[in-house]
């Protein structure tokens, strides 16, 4: 197993490392170890740290990605369908799930295997703003030596600017969400009890599959009702609307004899494009 250094689109600053493996029929095929959820080794201690929001800056960065989510520009398309051209707002990019996770998995794993979940979304978010153009990287390093120098104090006030209609617009989007259940004729190619295999798809920005589950076999335990599309957004190919199982396999498949929890099965919600027919 070797690793290599490689851009990641995201931000001219982060990067994010590789895993070649080598396939019993010699292929290489490479994942990102942010995807990689079965267990990885030599990360030092486990953080067992319960508190949703451990400083109160989270708490800050939590409403921020809110925000940028009840006021994203693809929500015009989304469902429920949002008039969102009529939200008075300075936003007018796309921001999903996808681009935040897009922006916290470029990171240098090392860095992401160690930092707490906000601290995560503070990268991605910051990097997203510097990318659009909203801030400068020179603004973002002078605040950056601030806070660093003088810690989560700062004299001069935040901004305030009422704006009913964006709060109205924040509010519904909690309420209503954005729902990836998508009416289509797509008929699901698995049934329950079809025996399948993990796609090991290539390297990408961002994706949905674990990457413990990759090449391992497993059985269909449900077929979901309906499609459901994925957010617009970087990924590795979701997107349309499409099936999603649940399959059960079996954890000696993954961890080998040793590892595996005698009596134990593991299932994965997993979308019809890394699945084929065993």
């Amino acid at each position: 197993m070797t690793s290599h250094l490689d851009k990641a689109g995201m931000h001219p600053r982060q990067r994010h490392y590789s895993i070649h493996l080598l396939t019993e029929e010699g292929d290489s095929q490479s994942m990102k170890l942010q995807h990689s959820l079965g267990g990885l080794e030599g990360l030092g201690p486990v953080d067992f740290q319960k508190k949703v929001f451990v400083e109160q800056w989270e708490k800050r960065i939590f409403g921020i990605h809110t925000a940028m989510m009840g006021l994203s520009s693809h929500l015009k398309e989304a469902l429920p369908q949002y008039a969102i051209e009529q939200v008075p707002t300075a936003f007018k990019d796309i921001w999903t799930w996808a681009d935040l996770r897009r922006g916290a998995e470029a990171m240098n794993p090392f860095d992401y295997f160690k930092l707490r979940y906000y601290e995560k979304w503070l990268g991605g978010i910051s990097g997203f703003f510097v990318e659009k153009g909203y801030i400068s990287q020179e603004e973002l390093d002078e605040k950056t030596k601030f806070y660093l120098k003088e810690g989560n104090v700062d004299p001069t006030p935040l901004p305030h600017k009422e704006a009913p209609a964006i709060d109205d617009q924040v509010i519904k989007y909690l309420e209503l969400g954005d729902s990836p259940k998508r009416d289509a004729d797509t008929q699901p190619k698995f049934a329950v009890g079809d025996a399948v295999i993990v796609k090991d798809m290539p390297a990408a920005e961002h994706t949905r599959l674990p990457g413990h589950l990759r090449g391992k076999p497993g059985i269909v335990d449900l077929v979901y009702d309906g499609c459901y599309a994925y957010f617009p957004g970087p990924s590795d190919g979701l997107g349309a609307p499409q099936p999603s199982y649940s399959v059960r396999f079996d954890p000696k498949d993954i961890w080998g004899d040793t590892l595996a929890e005698p009596g134990s099965t593991f299932y994965a919600d997993l979308f019809e494009l890394y699945l084929d027919a065993a």
